[in-house]
């Protein structure tokens, strides 16, 4: 069978059985996706491409430990990994407190709850950048304004359910229906982060 009519977990499989052409066709399926959210955080190429190389290093040792398992979704788990990677950058260099926000329009890595590192929940916060904030500015109105009191004003979910009187459940779905929105509008209008410099 084709390595293309393959999904990710029977490309895993394969690779741990012996084939080391299923994980370069399965980290080529996916390193788009990956570099481009690992480059929107740090803004430089080089490091990018560094933190890049150590993720799948990382994806290779955690799959011949057995880390993985097929109820989670590959490319959920590698961004995972990556995020995880790039807050052990920023402890290490003890930027995360001190990262001029010169050249952001939005202080990334000044806030103590980033450090926390809850995961599931600052994934989806830290793929909103303000190199989209165009983009989030092309959300209707409920989508945008609980990105904007998350993302610019750092409110927690319980905080933004309360100003804006609905449901947390209801903010989390506009925050999820946001960043869906979000991706679309990057595939109609072919914006594509990789190419940025």
């Amino acid at each position: 069978m084709e390595l293309h009519n393959l999904n990710d977990y029977e490309l895993i499989k394969q690779y741990l059985g012996g084939n080391s052409t299923s994980l370069e066709f399965l980290i080529n399926r996916h390193k788009n996706k990956v570099f481009s959210y690992i480059l929107m955080v740090v803004k430089n190429r080089e490091l990018a491409e560094d933190i890049f190389q150590d993720t799948f290093i990382k994806v290779i040792k955690s799959l011949h430990a057995g880390r993985y398992s097929e109820e989670g979704r590959f490319v959920s788990w590698v961004m995972r990994i990556a995020h995880n990677l790039i807050i052990d950058f920023y402890r290490k260099s003890k930027h995360l407190q001190t990262v001029s926000d010169d050249d952001t329009e939005v202080p990334l890595f000044n806030s103590t709850k980033f450090s926390d590192v809850n995961i599931e929940d600052e994934l989806v916060v830290n793929q909103i950048h303000s190199d989209l904030r165009v983009l989030i500015d092309k959300l209707p109105h409920e989508q945008r304004e609980v990105v904007m009191l998350r993302y610019y004003k750092d409110m927690s979910f319980k905080e933004i359910a309360e100003q804006t009187n609905v449901s947390i459940n209801t903010a989390l779905g506009r925050m999820r229906y946001a960043i869906i929105n979000i991706r679309r509008i990057m595939e109609e209008n072919k914006v594509d982060l990789i190419s940025n410099n």
